[in-house]
């Protein structure tokens, strides 16, 4: 018999959104796993939030959702937002009632400079990554290191000398889109800077590529399951990879135990190698010996069969670059500045391996 519409729409319901979220759904795990996360991280929330005064949204909010954009591939804030006004699941994972309004999408940037000074998002991400210890999901031993390039929320227009003044410049002929000529110009990051985002670099993935204004991400991920040990954004240089790995694996790779890293070719320098043996680590770098350069890299390191692993399971990193810049929305950032951008990387790191410990843990889909 055919089904029709009910003319008579119910006024009440006893039903939660609890009820209506499936047992199986990945993100139930998930959201058990951020609410003891953020429970010890409740005693930071009172110190950074005045004692008085009207009560603002909670920060629990603010940093659940921006796990959510991340996990739905949501472009902004002001989009989530209006999908909160509507969407059940997000709702129930916010620990919203159903009858509660959606909050306005300035309460992100509100928020933002506090959450940024006080490193929430850091302390947030190094939690994550301790329960992936605890949890016995991470190599203590064999790790590796990349970079790459993710393009700066300014245009190459806003590329102009550092001494110009506005005096100096040609009255636009389209104010909101001005036709700009740079033959013949030499622009350099010395003598230039993006009056849109200064702290961005002009920077390109390699010879015959389109420069463009960039940061660097950097990541060290462990080798057993491929999750993000930890996550950097700095300017883009030449030197920004090197430095930025040999900080990370003095503050996060364990001391006095011989460990490996792998690398790419970019790392075959005798610095950055120097520095890994210094650090009782050995160098599991790619072997960079063209235009015949000699590789820092010998036979001492390359002979060996674990070597030949490193090199083959490096490769996985690639999949956290690609995971971030697709399901994450990160090709380009969302922000202006290494501090904010920083931010949404180490969101985006826990977010990537709070999926991936989803899938690893016995019973979990």
């Amino acid at each position: 018999m055919r089904g029709r519409p009910k003319e008579q729409k119910t006024m009440l319901t006893l039903k939660s959104a609890e009820h209506r979220i499936p047992k199986n759904h990945p993100l139930r795990f998930i959201k058990g796993f951020v609410d003891s996360l953020l429970d010890r991280l409740s005693p930071v929330f009172d110190e950074i939030y005045a004692e008085g005064g009207r009560p603002s949204i909670p920060p629990e909010w603010l940093l659940k959702a921006s796990l959510l954009m991340a996990f739905y591939s949501i472009r902004s804030e002001r989009l989530f937002c209006e999908q909160l006004s509507y969407n059940l699941l997000f709702q129930w994972f916010l620990d919203m009632e159903m009858d509660e309004d959606a909050f306005d999408h300035s309460t992100f940037s509100k928020n933002r400079q506090r959450l940024v000074e006080h490193d929430i998002a850091g302390e947030f991400f190094h939690l994550v990554v301790e329960e992936g210890k605890r949890l016995h999901l991470m190599s203590s031993e064999h790790f590796t290191v990349d970079g790459t390039l993710i393009e700066a929320w300014a245009s190459l227009k806003s590329f102009r000398p550092k001494d110009e003044k506005p005096e100096d410049r040609e009255p636009p002929d389209d104010p909101g889109n001005p036709t700009v000529d740079f033959h013949g110009e030499k622009r350099r990051n010395e003598t230039h800077e993006s009056k849109t985002d200064p702290e961005s670099r002009l920077a390109r993935k390699g010879k015959g590529k389109e420069a463009k204004l960039s940061f660097a991400q950097h990541v060290l991920m462990e080798n057993r399951n491929g999750l993000v040990v930890d996550i950097r954004m700095t300017q883009a240089n030449g030197f920004a990879e090197r430095e930025a790995a040999v900080a990370m694996m003095h503050e996060s790779l364990p001391g006095q135990r011989r460990i490996t890293v792998g690398a790419d070719k970019h790392y075959d320098t005798k610095d950055f190698v120097d520095d890994c043996r210094f650090r009782n680590i050995t160098p599991h770098v790619a072997m960079n010996e063209t235009n015949r350069r000699r590789s820092s890299i010998d036979g001492r390191t390359s002979r060996h069969e674990s070597y030949r692993v490193s090199q083959r399971i490096r490769k996985k990193v690639e999949e956290v670059f690609g995971w971030m810049k697709t399901v994450g929305n990160f090709r380009k950032t969302r922000y202006r500045g290494v501090a904010k951008n920083q931010m949404i990387s180490y969101f985006l790191g826990a977010a990537y391996n709070l999926v991936r410990m989803t899938k690893m843990l016995p019973g979990e889909t």
